[in-house]
């Protein structure tokens, strides 16, 4: 059963028209039902804004000192980059060693793990391919539109 089968558009109507012709307060219903309406909408409408907000002051914060030389620069840098390096030799050996136990596992249940691995290098030297012929028509079309 249906709530709305119970709610018929013109009953509304008909009921509606029962109460507004018999109310002597009708007008003055309304009148103060306009205006709480239109009061709220004032109140939460936003007004526009004539002149725009001031821009924001920005402060950058910089974690190198000011005046740094381009001697302490290349130092820095070359330091992170020898940090850069052991963290990358790092995965690499976690990477190799977690390939290493899946192939243990490969062959303890008995899947071919070689033909496995030698599709995988198909698959990257193809991709590879693919790549380096994208490099070189990028640059061809570059070198061609000066």
């Amino acid at each position: 059963m249906s709530i709305f089968r119970k709610v018929s558009p013109t009953g509304a109507v008909r009921d509606f028209a029962q109460v507004w012709t018999g109310n002597p307060y009708r007008w003055r219903v309304l009148a103060v039902a306009m205006l709480g309406t239109l009061g709220m909408m004032a109140i939460f409408i936003p007004k526009s804004e004539l002149v725009p907000p001031a821009k924001p002051e920005i402060t950058y914060i910089s974690t190198f000192a000011e005046g740094r030389s381009d001697d302490e620069i290349m130092a820095s840098n070359l330091k992170n980059q020898k940090i850069q390096d052991v963290l990358r030799a790092r995965e690499a050996a976690r990477e190799e060693m977690q390939k290493d136990l899946y192939r243990q596992l490969g062959k303890a249940t008995g899947v071919d793990t070689d033909a496995i691995e030698r599709d995988l290098a198909k698959e990257k030297a193809a991709d590879e391919a693919k790549e380096k012929a994208k490099a070189k028509a990028a640059e061809a079309r570059t070198v061609a539109s000066q």
